[in-house]
């Protein structure tokens, strides 16, 4: 149990930090993963528009 609590305060932030910074990209990847998605639709409207 004394080796345990020292482990956890030292390994606990970057843990914290890592879970932090991947749900940021989590969604930024949602936003991009839609974009993906709307694009030929984007590029049809657009090629359409110009003939």
């Amino acid at each position: 149990m004394e080796d345990l609590l020292p482990f956890i305060s030292d390994v606990g932030f970057p843990i914290i930090v890592t879970l932090y910074l991947l749900h940021r990209v989590e969604a930024k990847l949602d936003v991009l993963n839609e974009t993906i998605i709307e694009l030929p639709n984007r590029l049809k409207e657009g090629f359409l528009d110009k003939i």
